[in-house]
């Protein structure tokens, strides 16, 4: 039967290219991307990955190599450069290797045994053995290696990794190493192939669904099979719903497709309020020609949800018959606190935090993103704009599209297959060509979904709009109008706007010697406009579906030294939330709330006008300061409030109403000096022992009389009480000092600390002290 092994543990890891003696050419080999091919045949290259000597003189050398766990990001570990490349984060990039020895039972020999990588940045060479198994191209593809042959069964096996990082494929922070999870996968020699099993749920009346499975079972043997499936589907509390079964022939070293169908009757549908998912597990039985008798060789379990999706070209997009507006943002797959090896409960956090915002949607810019995010917009309730990786109808191309398209059409979250962003060719014939061929690709695999492409480009002469489905404009707000003109009979949304920045708790004018941008709401220029205008624009049309901001989380690279990464993000670096974040709150959700800024510690500017801005979604407002009303203000749509107040120290409260009621409030104080730390659990989610989650600690300052110090800047020292170790720290995105330290010099009045849960159940206590400020500690359940 299957098995899927996480093999995350047990690697050896050395950073930089291995120059050692051969016995094989008595001369000196470079282990580079160049010279692998001409220096590196099974021979050279077994001495590597297996011999003894090698060991001794290498892998056991602690300087040279070092145990890890993956997920793994090595270049996170680093020092940020002011001459580095800025779009990468100012940080070196260095390649790789990666090495572990494993054993596979005698007991396996004839079951199909393969390896499977969920993402390796940014090229990856596989070796088994001294025998190159594998090259990848995409630092954000998963791919799978079939190792049945090469293994040597019962005995010691050696695995080696080669990472690349000298092409990079954006222009953002990629990182470097294994940084998503490897899987040991193990089958019968008759099994579902990966991701084989394919669930398309299909409304044909009011209660009525037709549900098609396609099974794809292969044989991995010299001889023909007879199979059978059985495939059972049930609902999210385990009672079986239908059941469904397909038979035939699979040929030796071949596939077949089974597909099987049914009805289901008023089926718990997938919402964004209420993501219920189904589930579909299919066994797969085989006629043993010895006994002749059927015995059962697989299983394996794919989730799933009804849904259905209407796009209209005048009146935008529904769910289930319910009008939504695309309230989504865009998202790199890396983390300020982590870089790109992002544990799988921090993609969910992530997911919380983005909902908790008011939105919707998110767009996976630009490339398959990790498994554990996927799953969480299906389990938490997102939409999705999946995209993939190159635009390229070459066999790499089609490829990569595959992968992402297999892996998650059975996903109800995704509603859009995107197949580039913001390329060149959009505008050409030959971009023509390559949407046209991609697109007949995608429609192979999955026809349940509309395909479009993310284009900034010159939209009025995009030639790849003619092939798409749908039409994804990024920003060029100014020419919606026109295309929507041009295109009547397609629906029209923003794939990407605003990218405007701000930084959380800089209140003065932007200043670009320190690296801070105004944390108040502008546009950028004519192309980066402010969230406001934005969303008021993409509002005014009801042919609109919405849009994608750029971006929820800020992200390393694209920046301007002596930051570190972009501004976009409506939250932080450090998943700290901007007032951005509370912007969006008011512009996308509809329980009353008010949102004042900034602080009121501007002591020592006695007399001076302070800008005093309200984010609301109410229709007024009344500012008081110090208790005494400043009167009330009128709040259009999707718009705020705003003040000038001549600076006094002590309390500014706002009051927000609808219909002359009140219904929410927010207020600022002026404190006292920084008397002791505190510290403030973020996860939304239970955390785990074992050592793979990460517990989000919000550390910041009270003074003698409780009160929050918003501007307090204290060096701080994080520490645990041995059932968890600090992976990260992070407050100020000028801060060039190495993020896997403990200590962190504050800034605006919040570090974030990244702590790695420990091994033992119960709880983790966290402490953080500082010179002249009473220590501040937390304990944290960990089950």
């Amino acid at each position: 039967m299957r098995e899927k092994i996480l093999f995350d543990y047990g690697w050896l890891f050395h950073r930089g290219d291995i120059k050692m003696p051969l016995p094989e050419t008595k001369g000196i080999m470079y282990t580079s991307a160049k010279t692998e091919r001409v220096h590196m045949g099974p021979a050279a290259v077994g001495y590597f990955a297996a011999a003894d000597s090698y060991d001794n003189k290498l892998a056991h050398n602690p300087e040279r190599w070092q145990a890890v766990t993956l997920p793994h990001d090595y270049v996170i570990d680093g020092v940020p450069d002011e001459h580095g490349n800025n779009a990468l984060g100012f940080l070196k990039y260095d390649n790789a290797w990666y090495r572990k020895k494993f054993t596979v039972p005698e007991s396996d020999l004839g079951r199909r045994i393969t390896l499977l990588f969920e993402g390796v940045a940014t090229h990856a060479t596989v070796y088994l053995n001294g025998c190159l198994m594998k090259h990848n191209f995409c630092g954000y593809t998963t791919f799978e290696v079939d190792i049945t042959d090469t293994l040597l069964y019962g005995e010691e096996n050696v695995l080696a990794v080669y990472v690349n990082t000298e092409e990079h494929e954006g222009w953002w922070y990629e990182g470097g190493g294994i940084y998503r999870h490897v899987y040991l996968c193990k089958t019968d020699s008759t099994a579902l192939d990966l991701w084989g099993i394919y669930v398309m749920p299909e409304k044909i009346g009011d209660d009525t669904w037709r549900l098609t499975v396609e099974n794809t079972v292969r044989r991995d043997d010299k001889e023909e099979r007879t199979v059978r499936t059985l495939t059972e589907i049930s609902d999210g509390e385990g009672a079986i719903i239908a059941t469904l079964e397909a038979s035939g022939k699979v040929e030796p070293y071949g596939k077949v497709l089974l597909k099987s169908s049914c009805e289901v009757k008023a089926p718990h549908l997938w919402s964004l309020e209420d993501p219920y998912l189904y589930y579909c597990t299919t066994k797969v039985f085989v006629n043993d020609p010895v006994s002749g008798t059927e015995i059962q060789s697989d299983a394996d379990k794919v989730h799933f949800g009804f849904r259905y999706v209407d796009i209209d070209p005048e009146k935008g997009l529904f769910v289930n018959g319910k009008h939504t507006v695309i309230k989504g943002v865009c998202g790199h797959a890396d983390c300020g606190l982590t870089g790109k090896a992002v544990p799988d409960n921090i993609h969910r956090e992530k997911v919380h935090m983005m909902k908790e915002m008011g939105a919707n949607a998110y767009r996976t810019s630009h490339y398959p993103q990790a498994e554990a995010l996927m799953d969480a917009f299906d389990e938490l309730g997102m939409l999705v704009m999946d995209e993939t990786r190159w635009f390229e109808s070459t066999d790499e191309g089609l490829e990569q599209l595959t992968m992402l398209m297999k892996r998650d059409r059975n996903r109800p979250s995704v509603i859009f297959w995107s197949i580039g962003n913001e390329e060149p060719l959009f505008v050409t014939e030959q971009g023509r060509r390559i949407c046209r061929r991609m697109m007949a690709h995608a429609r192979k695999l999955d026809n349940s979904r509309v395909i479009m492409t993310a284009n900034d480009k010159s939209p009025d002469k995009a030639t790849v709009y003619d092939e798409n489905d749908v039409i994804g404009i990024n920003y060029n707000l100014h020419m919606y109008e026109s295309v929507h003109e041009k295109y009547p009979n397609k629906a029209v949304f923003s794939s990407e706007c605003c990218a405007t920045g701000t930084t959380r708790g800089w209140y003065y004018p932007s200043d670009h010697t320190h690296g801070y941008l105004s944390a108040y709401d502008a546009d950028t220029n004519n192309w980066f406009l402010g969230r406001e205008k934005t969303w008021k624009f993409l509002r005014s049309h009801e042919w609109i579906m919405g849009g994608f901001q750029w971006i929820a989380f800020e992200h390393r690279g694209e920046a301007v030294w002596p930051r570190l990464c972009s501004q976009s993000g409506a939250i932080d670096l450090f998943m700290q939330k901007k007032d951005a974040f509370w912007q969006n709150k008011s512009l996308w959700t509809t329980e009353p709330m008010v949102h004042l800024f900034p602080h009121w510690n501007f002591c020592g500017r006695e007399g001076e006008l302070i800008r005093v801005s309200a984010y609301t979604n109410c229709d007024s407002v009344e500012f008081f300061l110090n208790g005494k009303s400043l009167g009330t203000r009128k709040v259009e749509q999707f718009g705020h409030a705003e003040w000038q107040v001549e600076y006094v120290s002590g309390i500014i409260e706002v009051k927000a109403y609808r219909d002359g009621k009140f219904v929410a409030s927010d207020k600022r104080e002026t404190s006292g000096a920084a008397y002791r730390l505190a510290l403030r659990l973020e996860n939304k989610e239970e955390l785990c022992a074992g050592g793979r989650d990460l517990a989000l600690v919000t550390c910041y300052v009270l003074d003698k009389e409780g009160r929050e110090v918003p501007d307090a800047s204290p060096f701080v020292r994080f520490t645990t009480d041995g059932n968890g170790k600090i992976h990260s720290t992070g407050s100020d995105i000028c801060d060039h000092t190495n993020l896997l330290l403990p200590d962190r010099r504050m800034r605006a009045g919040r570090i974030t600390a990244a702590v790695c849960t420990g091994n033992d159940k119960g709880e983790m206590r966290v402490y953080a002290e500082a010179d002249s400020l009473l220590t501040a500690s937390i304990a944290i359940k960990i089950k």
